[in-house]
């Protein structure tokens, strides 16, 4: 085995509280223009995160399962952590720290990618490949949580509108190791800095985020932004999900499971079509999650793995675009089976 061989061994997840049915939203609805658009048509049910649980709680609530199947060592010896979280805890710094403190950790790296948006969890593989093959250390943990569905959006006057009732709240872990037991096989990521600005927090009256008033903030849709992100998510996730499918010299339609970010049903249905996939071949917790945001690769990989939906030897390819189109990323692993 050469050192650049970098396996995702596991992955573990947690969804916080009792499901929240759609129900739950249809009490506040208000009128709203983009009610009817294909952006918000709502999941049957998502999670919540509680009032009094941090990023921090949801990481280490996640992180179990690995612990249980690989033992506390494995995790708390890690040499690199990889974080992201949806809505930091504090602003000013990420939760990397208390992260590492809480799972017993004093790694050498500690980063947070607040770019990686819903492909965070790719992102991370790719910095954690990179780092582990260059000989930083044997073990990365990638931490990723998702927290503001029952935080932004489940404010009085957010919880109104129609965005309102699509995310959901979940955290997930993963295991890379130095091996060949579970390879990475290929990588690509793609940053489209000329959409980053198309996402922003609205205020009304308008305001920066940070300072005081009455209004709380919300996602500032238009028609116009949606369209344009519709457009771009369509063809960012099978453009790389197609290349590193090149690059690992194998056909989209061969791949044994695609596991994606899920904002809504539609693009569920077009990357799947693009890719040339039937639906049992890609994992889909719309309904019974929302949308995880950056959680969502790998708490719906978890539970492909939990559901005996993959098997050692098959082909797993991850695809996910971020925010308004500005970051896009796909991963392939050869799996190699879960621990006992």
């Amino acid at each position: 085995m050469g050192q650049t061989d970098v396996s995702l061994i596991d992955v573990s997840s947690y969804l916080p509280g009792d499901p929240v049915p759609a129900d739950y939203y249809a009490q506040f609805a208000d009128s709203d223009d983009l009610r009817d658009n294909l952006m918000f048509r709502a999941p049957k049910f998502r999670h919540h995160v509680a009032p009094d649980e941090t990023a921090t709680d949801m990481i280490e609530r996640a992180a179990a399962g690995l612990i249980e199947r690989h033992g506390e060592d494995v995790v708390s010896g890690a040499d690199i952590l990889i974080t992201h979280t949806q809505l930091p805890d504090m602003p000013f710094y990420g939760g990397g720290g208390a992260i590492a403190h809480r799972l017993g950790m004093r790694p050498n790296w500690v980063l947070d990618l607040h770019n990686g948006g819903c492909a965070a969890f790719v992102l991370g593989l790719q910095v954690a490949r990179q780092l582990l093959a260059s000989g930083a250390g044997q073990t990365a943990v990638v931490a990723i949580a998702q927290n503001s569905a029952g935080q932004v959006f489940d404010q009085p006057t957010v919880r109104r509108k129609a965005q309102a009732a699509v995310p959901g709240d979940g955290a997930a872990v993963g295991l890379v190791t130095v091996s060949d037991s579970s390879p990475i096989l290929g990588i690509e990521t793609r940053t489209y800095g000329e959409f980053a600005g198309d996402m922003t927090i609205a205020f009304d009256p308008p305001r920066k985020w940070w300072r005081p008033g009455p209004a709380e903030g919300y996602i500032g849709f238009t028609e116009s932004k949606i369209t344009k992100v519709l457009a771009r998510g369509n063809r960012q996730v099978p453009e790389v999900a197609l290349a590193v499918c090149h690059r690992i010299g194998m056909k989209s339609r061969d791949l044994d499971l695609l596991v994606t970010n899920q904002p809504n049903r539609v693009f569920l249905r077009n990357w799947r079509e693009a890719l040339e996939l039937p639906p049992e071949r890609h994992v889909d917790t719309f309904d019974q999650c929302g949308n995880l945001f950056g959680a969502g690769i790998p708490i719906n990989l978890d539970r492909a793995i939990s559901e005996g939906r993959i098997s050692a030897g098959d082909t797993i390819l991850m695809a996910a675009f971020a925010h308004a189109g500005d970051f896009a990323g796909a991963a392939a692993v050869r799996w190699g089976g879960r621990a006992a």
